[in-house]
């Protein structure tokens, strides 16, 4: 485990395309937190049955099990909340994880945070982390970027926010879709300050 153990870290999935980028790093942040504090909205539901096959109803408790059992991991690490959840402990400044990953981020989303909507509990998750200077990484899936898609960006960015577009690099010759998911969650990890065993850097062979 990392040094990051004992502590939790809030997750966001959207309807953006790349549900296989957000069950990957749902995985890896399960071993080096306590617990992972789960929201997925309507349209990340839909993206997840399309493109990973996984089946998940409204239940959070459901969605914990369903989660857990198809990535192998311990149902108690993950800690699921409905969209409309006011009390989750990601609502209020006073309890809520210093980090949060949205991912994918869907541009819908980004602009309800860029904007202060807090009409969810993602987006009310979001501002909160802003709120309190923490860190707070947006993985957008989206191409092309119309004008207000980068004014959005730009916006978050000045505010402190991580931008990461999911654009793996192709420098570690991926063999497999695997290894271009692994590369985005990698790069994810880099900027939580986690070590990790995902592919090898620019410059190493990784023997």
């Amino acid at each position: 485990m990392s040094n990051q153990e004992n502590k939790a870290i809030t997750l966001a999935v959207t309807g953006a395309s790349g549900a296989p980028y957000a069950l990957r790093l749902l995985q890896e942040l399960s071993n080096h937190y306590s617990v992972v504090y789960l929201m997925l909205s309507s349209a990340a539901r839909v993206v997840l049955a399309t493109e990973c096959g996984v089946q998940v109803s409204k239940a959070p408790s459901s969605i914990e099990q369903t989660l857990a059992q198809n990535l192998d991991i311990d149902p108690g690490r993950i800690k699921v909340f409905s969209s409309d959840n006011w009390m989750s402990p990601v609502a209020s400044g006073s309890s809520a994880p210093k980090q949060m990953i949205v991912c994918p981020c869907s541009t819908g989303t980004l602009s309800a945070i860029a904007n202060g909507a807090s009409d969810n509990l993602i987006e009310r998750a979001a501002d909160v982390v802003m709120k309190e200077r923490g860190q707070l990484i947006l993985v957008p899936r989206e191409t092309p970027f119309n004008t207000i898609h980068l004014e959005n960006m730009t916006r978050l960015s000045q505010m402190g926010v991580t931008i990461m577009p999911a654009s793996p690099g192709f420098y570690n010759e991926p063999q497999s879709i695997d290894d271009l998911v692994d590369f985005m969650v990698a790069r994810i990890l880099d900027h939580l300050d986690i070590d990790h065993s995902l592919g090898h850097r620019w410059g190493y062979n990784g023997n």
